[in-house]
């Protein structure tokens, strides 16, 4: 028995392929939904377009401090292990779901802790993503990287190369899959040129001057090329951005959407501003420059392709390199992998199993 812990959109989204390859190959696996992300538009619409997860366990643990919801998905995560005859539980990601389950998980040696996603790297001690990034690789049994920088990274930590993998990104096989592909297919009738927009972050949502400043930069971006921005607005965004006045015309808000019409969105998209992790990698297997709109990444591979310019608040430069990389003539490529990151998982999680199974005398 396998346990999937997870709590968020996008771990919701990039989990998939590997429920469904699981699926297929009849593995027995509970998922262990946090519920981290509460809304009904972050999570209930996307286990409703992705079937195959509904959660054998739903927390609800819902927005607190991260003290406090690290802390109560500990107890409950600790509860339902101690039902269960779990051999490995597969965390993903950076979250406060994927900290407490490795942190609880990390206690049992008789379960194998498997981090997916692992590796990544900000270098920026104010995220608080980066401190669980490396509280979860340094407890992990298995370590499944998406790229070789990522694994380059666990590995100048001292961590074993044994135990780390480099498999690709398992977005892409979301993205690559026939149940994604089918739907993106159709259209939104925008009959309109335009750019997309998405915050989210801490630094941005709880301080009203950086979100004022970012909106001011993607005023300045329309004036200069009448390209209008689309703004699915995240929930803890909304309270934020009513007290700021601008013009709705222009920077258009609107609900957060399903995973199927964001991806037909930002395909059809001139740009993309966002300081989210896996717009970056999106945004480049989809072929859309990106502003990233924050003081670090722990996505370098696409700021190498020339896909995603970093902008800082602080510099005051996001309309400036919104129009300079529209004109840049990018090499394309995806570095997050071939579409078969599930696959390889999955035989590699069988065979390290089936190796450190108990001898029977």
């Amino acid at each position: 028995m396998i346990g999937i812990i997870l709590g968020t959109r996008p771990e919701l989204i990039k989990i998939y392929p590997v429920v469904s390859f699981f699926k297929k190959k009849k593995i027995q696996y509970k998922i262990i939904h946090t519920g981290q992300h509460y809304s009904g538009n972050l999570s209930k619409i996307f286990l409703k377009d992705f079937k195959v997860l509904k959660p054998d366990y739903n927390l609800k643990i819902g927005s607190k401090s991260h003290a406090q919801q690290t802390a109560q998905m500990m107890i409950s995560i600790e509860k339902i292990i101690r039902k269960n005859k779990f051999k490995a539980i597969i965390v993903y990601g950076d979250t406060n779901s994927a900290l407490a389950g490795a942190l609880v998980v990390s206690k049992y040696k008789n379960i194998k802790l498997i981090h997916l996603e692992a590796g990544l790297r900000s270098f920026d001690k104010n995220m608080p993503e980066e401190l669980n990034r490396r509280l979860i690789d340094h407890a992990s049994d298995i370590l499944f990287c998406p790229t070789s920088t990522s694994k380059k990274y666990l590995i100048s930590e001292n961590i074993n190369p044994k135990k780390i993998f480099v498999i690709g990104n398992t977005i892409c096989d979301a993205i690559k899959s026939p149940l994604v592909q089918n739907q993106i297919k159709k259209d939104l009738n925008i009959t309109f040129e335009y750019a997309v927009l998405t915050i989210h972050r801490e630094e941005n949502t709880e301080n009203e001057n950086n979100l004022k400043k970012i909106i001011e930069e993607l005023e300045k971006f329309f004036k200069k090329t009448n390209i209008k921005i689309i703004f699915p607005v995240h929930p803890k965004t909304k309270k934020l951005l009513n007290k700021i006045n601008y013009d709705k015309k222009n920077i258009k808000p609107i609900d957060p959407m399903n995973y199927f019409n964001f991806l037909k969105l930002i395909k059809n998209s001139k740009i993309i501003f966002s300081d989210s992790g896996g717009i970056q990698e999106e945004a480049c297997i989809m072929k859309i420059p990106l502003i990233t709109i924050r003081n670090s990444t722990e996505r370098p591979e696409t700021l190498k392709i020339g896909c995603n310019i970093l902008s800082k608040i602080s510099q005051k430069n996001i309309y400036l390199n919104a129009i300079k990389i529209i004109k840049r003539k990018i090499n394309w490529r995806n570095p997050y992998g071939d579409g078969k990151a599930s696959q390889k998982l999955y035989y590699i999680i069988k065979k390290y199993l089936k190796k450190n199974e108990p001898k029977k005398y």
